[in-house]
């Protein structure tokens, strides 16, 4: 923010921009920043719902977490609450940078947990398939917060469309050249969600996905 002083900045983050103060508030930026947040808490909860709906003996969840991430305690406080909503044991497995992560994989293997949720995030993103690898050699069921997660082997995400949100900035992009000001240019959140199944990986964990789930997925993964 420093060296960018003056010049316009379009961003995508997965965390809060309030918190990491590139912004203000979501809908006067009040700077040179504004773009996309994929934060949303609502989807946090989500994600236990469906978790639970199609591994319904889910009693214990492991949560693992890059708490070097803006927002990371809200959407961790949200996840809570719905898991003891649900009758889960929620079981906070944090970690700080992409450096901590085999530490948190390894205290995540003792922690006896029916069940592993990834916040979504830079740092899990870029290792998102030894992630996906490690749940399905622990033998547990795991949920993600985009597809992408999925494509390398998760068994579950839900979240926000990435490509459109992309696809959305660019008209950001093209208001801010036709002489728009970034600092009232709301920061927006995503309106498309997908639901994504791997079916090969509920196959490896001896998982039957239910109808119920298979009609909402935006995309299944055979």
């Amino acid at each position: 923010m420093r060296a960018a002083t003056g010049v316009p900045v379009l961003f995508a983050i997965s965390g809060d921009p309030i918190e990491i103060g590139l912004v203000k508030s979501l809908a006067q930026p009040g700077g040179n920043f504004t773009g996309a947040t994929f934060l949303s808490l609502d989807l946090a909860a989500k994600r236990v719902d469906l978790l639970k709906e199609i591994f319904p003996r889910l009693r214990k969840l492991a949560v693992l977490s890059n708490t070097d991430h803006p927002g990371e305690r809200s959407e961790w406080n949200v996840t809570q609450q719905a898991a003891q909503k649900l009758g889960i044991e929620p079981v906070y497995v944090p970690f700080t940078g992409a450096g901590e992560l085999d530490r948190a994989m390894t205290t995540l293997a003792g922690a006896r947990a029916d069940a592993m949720l990834v916040f979504p995030e830079g740092a899990t993103l870029v290792h998102r398939a030894k992630i996906a690898q490690f749940a399905v050699m622990q033998k547990l069921p795991s949920m993600f917060g985009w597809s992408e997660y999925c494509d390398a082997g998760g068994l579950l995400s839900y979240g926000a469309n990435q490509r459109a949100t992309y696809f959305r900035l660019a008209t950001y992009a093209d208001r801010i050249l036709r002489g728009e000001n970034p600092a009232n240019l709301p920061v927006e959140q995503p309106t498309q969600f997908e639901l994504v199944v791997n079916l090969k990986t509920a196959k490896a964990l001896d998982i039957e996905v239910p109808t119920s789930i298979l009609l909402r997925a935006s995309k299944t993964i055979e």
